[in-house]
């Protein structure tokens, strides 16, 4: 590869490929690295590196081998200790391992945010079953029963009567690494996101949005994202005032931010958590599409230290849902001209996951998707009429 900077990129998923084409096309030789796998982002890699990657050690002793300029991650927060780790030692522009343990432990989260005056739900962390019917009852129902350690709400049930607790506190368990899990109160209100990129401690860009979300069972999954946030200019004041608490909480710093909140009905804001990292499903291209801002190479030139430009350009209306399932099966057959015909005439831009032969499985977290549809628009009727379009466009046979 010659004298190409080294970017290292963590996870080969299916929101790390735009990643990875990126920084290619910015004439960066990227080093992707994760566990081995049927995953997308080894086809569009220069190089693959197969390590864990939230093995901390084994990741930041690839990255010193390598001596790469940057390390940088997108949709995902298992690698971000790991990059944080990475950054400190090699003196990397980024988050830091002190503030990647507080976010990406919903634990010491909640407790940072507590301790940092951020206006969140009350919560506590339990390690056994009992403890957690203590901590429901002390709460009131219903509850928010989580692990700690993943995302893609993987291990999240809202939990409506003691009677469901057990196999919520299950679920939690299973998930997670750790040996306790958070209860959390439930907040009564509407779910808004918040993405943002903080640099030298400043917000630089502030990119809050409304959430679309499915309900599958006793589980709740991120389906999508509409750009902007609908709301009075009162309310983003009150949005932005609660992220600036929750970046001096957690120390977030020199990275892109996700984060989700939750508007009450009586017009205050509560943080429910935050990220240091960009968002997942379709965001970083909404926000490419709303403000016109190429934004993954903006985390791009952030990890190498640089000084992205994140002035918007333009405010355009856009939404994005995922596509998902509420049976499992195999896909049979894809019409791919009906699926062009769709594209053409809806200006869509369309995703699919999967090919002929594939398995989807019914929808219980986000890693269940098997497609994506993002439009330039406002209307999520329209943007419904599309998904129901593709969905047409695809044959599973129930297994």
């Amino acid at each position: 590869m010659g004298n190409k900077q080294k970017i290292m990129v963590l996870g080969a998923g299916i929101y790390q490929v735009p990643l990875i084409r990126t920084a290619r096309a910015m004439g960066l030789e990227t080093i992707v690295v994760s566990y081995p796998g049927a995953y997308p982002g080894f086809a569009e890699a220069d190089r693959v590196l197969y390590l864990d990657t939230t093995d901390v050690e084994g990741v930041c002793a690839a990255a010193q081998a390598e001596r790469i300029a940057g390390i940088v991650t997108t949709g995902t927060d298992v690698a971000v200790r790991s990059l944080g780790h990475t950054c400190d030692v090699l003196g990397l522009s980024g988050i830091t391992e002190q503030a990647a343990r507080v976010v990406t432990d919903k634990a010491l989260m909640k407790q940072a945010m507590l301790d940092g005056g951020v206006a969140t739900s009350p919560f506590a962390v339990v390690s056994s079953l009992d403890e957690a019917y203590d901590a429901a009852e002390s709460l009131g129902y219903p509850v928010m029963i989580k692990a700690c350690d993943v995302s893609g709400s993987r291990g999240v049930s809202k939990v409506a009567q003691k009677e469901l607790l057990a196999d919520a506190y299950k679920a939690a368990q299973e998930a997670t690494k750790k040996d306790y899990v958070v209860v959390e109160g439930f907040v009564e209100g509407h779910e808004i996101g918040v993405d943002a990129y903080v640099q030298e401690g400043k917000v630089r860009l502030f990119a809050p949005h409304d959430k679309f979300v499915s309900r599958f069972g006793h589980v709740t999954v991120p389906s999508g994202h509409a750009f902007p946030l609908t709301g009075d200019a009162g309310l983003h004041e009150r949005v932005l005032e609660q992220l600036r608490r929750c970046v001096e909480a957690t120390g977030i710093n020199n990275c892109a931010v996700n984060g989700d909140f939750m508007v009450c009905p009586d017009g205050s804001v509560k943080v429910i958590e935050i990220g240091g990292r960009c968002g997942a499903t379709c965001i970083p291209e909404l926000i490419s599409l709303h403000l016109g801002i190429a934004y993954y190479q903006a985390m791009i030139e952030g990890a190498l230290g640089g000084n992205p430009n994140l002035a918007p350009t333009t405010n355009v209306p856009c939404m994005a849902k995922l596509l998902f399932s509420d049976v499992t099966g195999r896909v049979v057959r894809i019409d791919e001209a009906a699926l062009d015909d769709v594209q053409r005439a809806s200006g869509a831009d369309i995703l699919l996951d999967v090919r002929e032969g594939d398995l989807v499985h019914c929808a219980h977290n986000g890693t269940d998707r098997w497609g994506q549809v993002i439009m330039a628009t406002d209307s999520e009727a329209k943007l419904d009429a599309v998904l129901a379009r593709v969905r047409a466009c695809v044959e599973l046979a129930n297994e």
